[in-house]
């Protein structure tokens, strides 16, 4: 098979915004699942982040699915809710949304460090984003059980090899650029329906 792991997701992006401009739910949250095959490869050090996502994807999704033409934009779900006092539920899509693009945030986070520091140790790389991204938004039992899953991190050489031939950097660096603004759209929208710094019980 040509490409990397990464190629479903690259292709996906393209379809994430309307013509508009504005983010399309099934689009994004399918961008969203292709990305879980790569963090597969992690094995264990990643299975709270694969869970985390997995999760918040599906409330979406079936959010989504419950009427596809009222919530086909993203922030649709997240409007109804603020509207009928429900977002800052902990099962509402609104939360949904905030921890997945957090956890999008770290993933990216450190595909970069990946991308910038090729001498460091996975767990290096893993653990520096996860103190740039989610460690201020979790408690501390969910930061102890982070730090201790990084360190069970695969070896980088042998993680490289299995997320796929091609051109693994280029792919990479190309998931980055082009998700990370998807991202901060994300929290621009939270942050204006005052949503964005909801810390994890």
């Amino acid at each position: 098979m040509e490409g990397t792991v990464f190629t479903p997701a690259l292709e996906g992006m393209k379809h994430v915004k309307s013509e508009q401009g504005e983010i399309l739910a099934q689009p994004f949250l399918e961008v969203c699942k292709q990305i879980l095959p790569v963090i597969e490869k992690f094995g264990a050090a990643m299975a709270l982040v694969k869970s985390d996502i997995g999760g918040n994807v599906s409330r979406l999704e079936s959010k989504y699915s419950s009427n596809p033409s009222e919530f086909n934009h993203l922030y649709s779900m997240v409007r109804t809710e603020v509207a009928s006092k429900t977002a800052k539920g902990s099962s509402s899509c609104t939360n949904g949304l905030l921890w997945l693009t957090r956890a999008m945030d770290f993933l990216v986070e450190l595909f970069r460090n990946l991308l910038e520091h090729k001498d460091w140790t996975m767990s290096q790389a893993c653990s520096d984003s996860y103190g740039k991204t989610l460690k201020k938004w979790h408690g501390w039992l969910a930061s102890s059980s982070f730090t201790v899953a990084m360190k069970l991190a695969p070896d980088r050489k042998k993680f490289m090899e299995v997320i796929g031939s091609g051109d693994i950097y280029g792919d990479i660096e190309k998931f980055c650029t082009n998700f990370y603004p998807f991202l901060e759209e994300n929290h621009k929208f939270l942050a204006s329906v005052g949503m964005d710094d909801l810390k994890a019980s």
